[in-house]
């Protein structure tokens, strides 16, 4: 291999490098297993509540219509 063509070659490896760090991945960030699973947790919790907190509106709308 010529000199010009090796210090071509390190020059555009240069600048690929360069180039990949200018430009940010577009894939979705990894989460972890157990992350997820706290996740999940969290959420079904939200969810929970929420139902709760809907019935007892609920029951009190049904409640003040009764009388």
């Amino acid at each position: 291999m010529n000199r010009k063509k090796k210090i071509n070659e390190t020059l555009k490896k240069r600048m690929k490098k360069a180039n990949a760090k200018l430009n940010k991945s577009t894939k979705p960030r990894y989460i972890s297993k157990a992350e997820r699973a706290k996740l999940d947790a969290e959420a079904a919790l939200v969810a929970e509540t929420t139902d709760v907190v809907s019935d007892t509106i609920a029951d009190a709308e049904t409640e003040s219509d009764a009388k």
